[in-house]
């Protein structure tokens, strides 16, 4: 029996997340943490469990409750902007206390209290999407048919609060851009004493319509979507604060930013996003941002009447963004607000604290009190937890290095840790270890060995991977400023006998959100080595426009998102070939996903010199047809600033293409439209331009299918062997 390869792998175990806790919630009493996970490696159903005095013990199990319906289209919808992988409960809510959770499983409607354990349906007029109990777990709000309904918690007085007025309104709801390009997955939040909510009407009417078919089957008519391609009208959002009783006021947003707001090429003041709400002792509150992204107002909502008070107004020259769970509240110590003044961190508006800039600032994990729990880097490839308080200051509380993070609640930390040896979830109480949960993922066959190096001027942080029977006997350094992990006294690094030249894959993002050069346990480590095993040395970096680093090296890409990142590309694979000789500079090829294929299908069409073949999966080709927050905030207004679109749009350069490349495309795509690829194609052919497509039927975005995504690894290995040697 042939053994099972790490494509075969990667595939069953849905890139290595089944199996791992996610989703924590830590009681504010410390003494319950609930998570989401799946019982095995290869199991694709996840459960809901409970850590209690020391134990795991499960509160509900989908095989058990009946979970054999068809899950609600607003529900499908939220998992694919979510890159959801798993089915069963993927998502739950809970009540103030922590003591009930709600769900929803093929749009039923289910509960389980932590202190009886016994899940109960709650039969619903209609399907269930996104439901929410109360604080005080009396009644619970959800979304069925874009309607708003509330439900007591014994199953009656179903009512629906705020119904759609037409056929592209809904309430409650997220529209394509808020969840897709701001992560705001929430559209409506109880108040505190839960006689009203604070929800989110959308209305996609002045939307264009698109339509996503499946070619391999003929019959099946095409799927309508709305979607705001860039420099095109956004949906009309508009906050209502609906009582019990049905009563209704809506929230007098403001149209548009003052006098003070940043001016640029293109400037467009109109609130058109609303990036954050909730409801908190204070009352209602909000979020809302520009067209052009260079201010927001943080609101506070009189309940009763509507109107909007301005609490801080937030801009930038560039774009703002926002740290994850910011803004929030302090016992005295003020709001917590995002700051972008140099590096990206935390603002104490009561007391003008801030972090260190010597800290980039990824996500606010909570508030105790006045006490902060934060997740930061001061080095790229790490991100640790960090606490601040007034007392006793900034400290670090994770020391090994990996990508760290957490959920708080009372004295209890939720620790979830994840460095190059695997992933640990640690619940600390007090800052002591007082239990773990187990991590039930497969460890890859194929064991990773990144090098991390740091090259060229811009100090450019890169992995390297190598045949695993190719290791150099040491590492070494040079002295154009690039480093790898240790160096030599004369800068040489010498191999193993026999050791041969390598060609090169480079197989990078190098786009803004992600970071994929981290000293952690992750699919792409696995996915490089195995590459790397079948005769490659793989390269890995991130360059400018990724996180972890300054706002300066963020915002560098603002009007050109593909110059400045193939130039790092191509610098870095310059940088490393000093460091490793070996590397066969005169073989290179470049693959990758979504933004790393269009950074793959760019490098070879504008550095053909460096570049030698590509694969390119999802890479959006053309940057008109991607949505309106996330490219016009690096791109701008394409009306207003073609010249942007047209020099970083691949298809308006498909005449310069001289070596092979294929493109590889989900055909049921709504994230990056598969016109993408077939509008590149097309562009290819009229220039005369060889080409190789790859279509995949059926496939969205986010590519997980056994037979699919595994032969694509093999695919892309000999689509590359071949252009390299020919």
């Amino acid at each position: 029996m042939t053994a099972e390869d790490l494509p075969l792998q990667y595939a069953r175990t849905k890139r290595f997340s089944l199996g791992v806790p996610r989703a924590f919630t830590v009681s504010p009493d410390g003494d319950r943490v609930l998570f989401l996970r799946t019982t095995s490696g290869r199991s694709t159903t996840s459960l809901l469990w409970l850590y209690e005095n020391g134990e795991e013990r499960l509160l509900a199990d989908p095989f058990t409750l009946g979970d054999d319906g068809e899950v609600p289209e607003a529900e499908r919808i939220r998992r694919e902007r979510a890159r959801e992988t798993s089915a069963g409960i993927v998502s739950y809510a809970t009540d103030a206390a922590v003591r009930l959770i709600v769900f929803a499983l093929s749009g039923a409607l289910w509960t389980v209290r932590t202190d009886e354990g016994v899940p109960r349906r709650i039969p619903t007029p209609g399907p269930v999407v996104a439901p929410h109990p109360s604080p005080d777990g009396s009644r619970i709000a959800y979304v069925s048919d874009g309607a708003l309904h509330v439900i007591r918690i014994d199953g009656t007085a179903d009512r629906a609060l705020a119904r759609p007025e037409g056929p592209d309104v809904t309430y409650g709801l997220s529209d394509h851009v808020s969840a897709e390009s701001l992560n705001r997955t929430r559209s409506f939040w109880w108040s505190p004493e839960g006689d009203a909510l604070l929800v989110v009407r959308v209305d996609n009417s002045p939307v264009q319509q698109w339509y996503i078919g499946d070619p391999a089957e003929p019959s099946r008519p095409p799927r309508a979507i709305r979607y705001p391609a860039a420099g095109t009208a956004n949906a009309e959002l508009s906050l209502h604060v609906v009582g019990l009783d049905g009563e209704r006021v809506e929230a007098r947003l403001p149209k548009e930013a003052s006098e003070s707001h940043p001016a640029g090429e293109w400037t467009d003041p109109a609130f058109e996003y609303v990036v954050h709400a909730a409801w908190d002792g204070s009352g209602p509150s909000a979020i809302v941002q520009t067209r052009d992204q260079r201010s927001a107002y943080l609101l506070r909502i009189g309940p009763s009447t509507g109107a909007t008070t301005t609490l801080h107004h937030l801009r930038d020259a560039s774009w703002l963004e926002f740290v994850p769970g910011t803004p929030a509240s302090t016992a005295t110590a003020g709001l917590v607000l995002t700051t972008q003044e140099g590096t990206r961190g935390l603002l104490l508006t009561g007391t003008g604290v801030r972090t260190p800039e010597s800290l980039y600032v990824h996500e606010l994990l909570g508030v105790v009190g006045d006490r902060l729990f934060f997740m930061a880097c001061e080095e790229p490839t790490e991100v640790h937890v960090w606490s601040y308080d007034p007392a006793s200051g900034f400290a670090r509380l994770t020391d090994e290095p990996g990508v760290h993070s957490g959920a708080i609640g009372g004295d209890t930390v939720v620790l979830d840790s994840t460095t190059l040896d695997g992933q640990t979830v640690t619940v600390l109480r007090d800052g002591e270890p007082a239990g773990r949960i187990r991590v039930l993922a497969e460890r890859p066959v194929t064991e990773p060995r990144p090098r991390f190096l740091t090259l060229g001027e811009r100090e450019l942080r890169a992995a390297l991977y190598l045949p695993t029977s190719y290791a150099p006997t040491s590492n070494g350094s040079t002295s154009n400023g690039s480093t790898s992990n240790g160096s030599t006294s004369n800068g040489s690094t010498s191999y193993e006998p026999g050791a041969g030249r390598l060609p090169v894959i480079v197989h990078s993002y190098s786009g803004p959100g992600a970071q994929k050069v981290v000293k952690a346990a992750a699919w792409h480590h696995a996915v490089n080595q195995w590459f790397a095993d079948q005769g490659f040395a793989v390269l890995c970096v991130d360059g400018r426009g990724t996180p972890g680093r300054d706002r300066a090296w963020e915002t560098a890409i603002h009007g050109d998102q593909l110059t400045p990142v193939i130039e790092d590309q191509a610098d870095a694979v310059r940088a490393a070939a000093e460091l490793f000789p070996e590397l066969d500079t005169g073989r290179v090829a470049i693959r990758g996903w979504s933004f790393g294929g269009y950074l793959a299908a760019g490098a070879v069409l504008h550095r053909p010199d460096v570049f030698h073949a590509a694969v390119a999966g999802a890479a959006p080709t053309d940057l008109r047809l991607y949505d309106t927050h996330w490219k016009e905030r690096f791109m701008g207004h394409p009306d207003i600033q073609p010249e942007n679109y047209e020099r970083c749009s691949l298809v308006a350069h498909a005449h310069k293409l001289t070596r092979p490349v294929m493109l590889i495309h989900g055909m049921a795509d709504d994230n990056v439209a598969p016109a993408h690829m077939l509008r590149f194609s097309a562009a290819l052919l009229a220039a005369g331009r060889p080409h190789t497509v790859l279509p995949l039927p059926g496939a969205t975005h986010l590519v997980t299918q056994e037979g699919v995504i595994d032969t694509l690894l093999r695919l892309d290995l000999d689509f590359i062997k071949k252009s390299l040697d020919s």
